[in-house]
């Protein structure tokens, strides 16, 4: 491979990420979605509390054989290498479009399809907030490939002159699994329907075909019902609440974009920019409806930001948008746009090395206790560990924690106890162990990174809480955190706990 060729290169790169990605997964314990996720597993049900199924099923088979993290997170390096395969792919696709080989359009010369295949992997790779999910198992690593796959179908269906029953039966399971991996997942429905919708000639909704996959789709995602149907419908109150989150506010909206500019990277924004400065006055249409895989849950979740979202939300999104950036990014390279490009690329890369080197550091060496957020990845495992030694040598009815999110890493790594969250919010705890029984004893568990005072008082609480040990937890000679082991008494109720 004296001159290797655009797909050579998109294969080499993906490899040696995913070499990194596999190296460090195998280096530190679960963060906290990984393990209230892989509890999901543990705890085998319909659906839960917080999101569809998929999530735990996929992660069974392997947590039924081992508990190695490393292991474990083989699901989502592969989940990442489908979806960085289908970039590459749907690249491919959307050049064979806009070049007009199937559909009799005329536009301007592009580069190949490999080249622009090319950048768009390398658009992906250079993207800082990817690589979290492809290390570390969430709904949207699952739903970004079905995003895709549903993509692809798409402009399979635009380029066929007529969809056969194999793949409305594919598009229907890719529909089902995407119901069943996030609920976010409609926004994707919506935007496959705008696709539907942008060919007025072809008919579907006819088609014996597409109610097929109507069907398959619903029997899919109907274990999500039945279980909400069963639990008062509380997955999609909590949902509902959980997205519109607190109060409104414009700057909060300015904010997410910078987020996302910051988390995805400016090269992907280069990208779109020269690809949509083409024009594509021939197709619009088309590229518009295609374009709606991104802009319909970008446009949603940037609304919804307002009020409070998370940046890794609008990842199946920029995974849908990456190869336009590609093409975008290729044109631009044939223009002799190359030192922008690569100097983008060179600079969120290093900014990907520097992340791993603090991941692996345990966070900056000036990080204070509470600043660093590296220190949420180390410690855990001897920390639930000392809690379940402590928990039986003191008949404790089990774990006590003050936060649901310090609850998820003491559930798995001090399993099989049950870990009681001490607050008046209902969650998957409660449905996994119960409400924490009058009169119990318990140990409770205390982080520095997100301390409490011990629930204790008149009335409520428990009746007193004994410090029994603490655990300090290092990196290369660095504090990273200290947990504390406290003997709590006769507890009397929730009524004042916060």
């Amino acid at each position: 491979m004296r001159h290797p060729s655009p797909s050579s290169w998109a294969v080499i790169s993906i490899c040696i990420v995913a070499i990194v990605h596999l190296a460090l997964g195998f280096s530190f314990g679960f963060s906290v979605d990984e393990a209230h996720y892989a509890l999901y597993a543990q705890h085998l049900a319909w659906s839960y509390f917080d999101h569809p199924p998929l999530v735990g099923w996929i992660q069974w088979p392997l947590i039924a054989l081992t508990t190695s993290e490393g292991v474990i997170r083989l699901i989502p390096e592969a989940l990442w290498l489908i979806s960085v395969s289908l970039v590459y792919r749907i690249t491919l696709e959307l050049h064979d479009v806009i070049q007009g080989r199937s559909s009799g359009y005329l536009t301007n010369v592009l580069p190949s399809g490999p080249s622009c295949g090319l950048m768009a992997t390398l658009a992906v790779i250079a993207a800082p907030l990817p690589h979290v999910l492809s290390i570390g198992l969430l709904p949207d690593t699952l739903l970004t490939p079905l995003s895709l796959g549903l993509m692809l179908m798409a402009l399979r269906w635009l380029r066929k002159e007529r969809f056969s029953l194999g793949d409305w039966i594919i598009t229907g399971v890719l529909l089902g699994l995407a119901g069943l991996s996030k609920y976010t997942a409609v926004f994707t429905v919506v935007a496959l329907l705008m696709v539907f919708l942008s060919a007025k000639r072809k008919p579907w909704i006819n088609q014996p075909g597409f109610w097929l996959a109507g069907i398959i789709a619903c029997v899919l995602i109907s274990p999500v019902f039945y279980w909400n149907w069963v639990n008062d419908w509380i997955s999609f109150k909590y949902q509902i609440a959980h997205g519109a989150g607190g109060t409104w506010a414009l700057r909060r909206v300015a904010a997410f974009i910078g987020i996302q500019i910051a988390c995805f990277g400016p090269l992907m924004v280069v990208g779109v920019y020269f690809f949509l400065k083409q024009g594509w006055r021939n197709h619009r249409l088309t590229l518009l409806a295609l374009l709606s895989f991104f802009f319909v849950p970008f446009t949603i979740f940037a609304a919804l930001s307002g009020g409070g979202s998370l940046p890794h939300w609008t990842t199946p999104a920029w995974f849908c948008l990456a190869p336009f950036i590609g093409i975008g990014l290729a044109k631009a390279w044939s223009q002799q746009r190359r030192r922008l490009i690569s100097s983008l690329f060179i600079v969120q890369i290093a900014l990907c090395l520097i992340g791993f080197g603090f991941v692996l550091a345990g966070g900056p060496p000036s990080a204070n206790l509470k600043a660093n957020p590296m220190a949420d990845l180390y410690g855990w495992q001897s920390a639930g560990q000392k809690a379940a030694e402590l928990a039986h040598a003191n008949n404790a009815t089990g774990i006590a924690v003050q936060n649901w999110t310090l609850g998820s890493r003491a559930a798995w790594y001090a399993q099989p106890l049950p870990v009681y969250v001490l607050d008046q919010r209902q969650d998957q705890f409660d449905l996994w162990f119960g409400q924490l029984p009058l009169g119990a004893n318990v140990i409770l568990l205390n982080w520095s990174g997100l301390s409490y005072v011990p629930p204790t008082g008149k009335g409520a609480g428990f009746e007193s809480c004994r410090l029994l040990d603490s655990l300090e937890t290092r990196r290369f000679g660095q504090l990273l955190s200290t947990f504390d082991f406290s003997l709590c008494t006769n507890w009397r109720g929730a009524d004042l706990v916060r």
